[in-house]
Parts: structure tokens; sequence; C-alpha cells
């Protein structure tokens, strides 16, 4: 799922980096990208599928941390550490200024 999204954003990139259609195009396609956006299904689905790939990722790390024991450097467990102490406090901003949820 997650190559078929990157390959339609991409594809819809390149459209609207390289149409000919000028700028009235590119506003259009803008708008319907923003209301895409601010549908509440939409958001909904994404803020199901972030919750289940928290689950996941948390399930996942279980197993591993179960096979791999003791294995880790230390650089690593410190910094898995930190990453859930950092997520325990609430959705926090990242980078790009979008919250991480």
């Amino acid at each position: 799922m997650r190559y078929r999204l990157t390959f339609v954003a991409g594809v819809v990139l390149g459209y609207v980096l390289g149409t000919k259609a000028g700028r009235e195009r590119y506003e259009q396609i803008k708008r319907s990208a923003l209301q895409l956006a601010q549908n509440p299904a939409v958001r909904n689905t994404a803020e199901s599928a972030a919750q289940q790939s928290r689950e996941f990722a948390d399930k996942a790390y279980h197993v591993m941390s179960d096979k791999v024991g003791d294995r880790v450097p230390d650089s690593v467990t410190q910094r898995v550490h930190a990453l859930r102490e950092r997520s325990a406090h609430g959705p926090a901003e990242d980078d790009w200024g979008t919250s991480n949820t």
C-alpha cells in the first residue's frame, strides 16, 4: 500500500510540475488536494492507519527485543528509549511542523 501511495504521489507531482496547463490547473489541483486532505473520511482513515501502524510497531518491537535480547549495542538501546520517552509525552510536532498522530 505504501508503494502504491508513493507512486500516485509521484505521478501527481510529476503532472503538476510538468503540466503545460499553467497556473489555473495547478490551483485547481491544489484546491482538490486540500479538499481531499480535509475530508473527515480521509482523515479518519489516515488516523486509524497510523494507530494500526503504531500497534504493529509495538508488537514488532516486543518480538524483536525478545529475540535479540542484550545483543543490541548501547547506542541503539539509548536511542529507542529516548524515542519511546518522547512519544509517551503525547503527540509532539515533527521536523515538518505536523503532529505525529
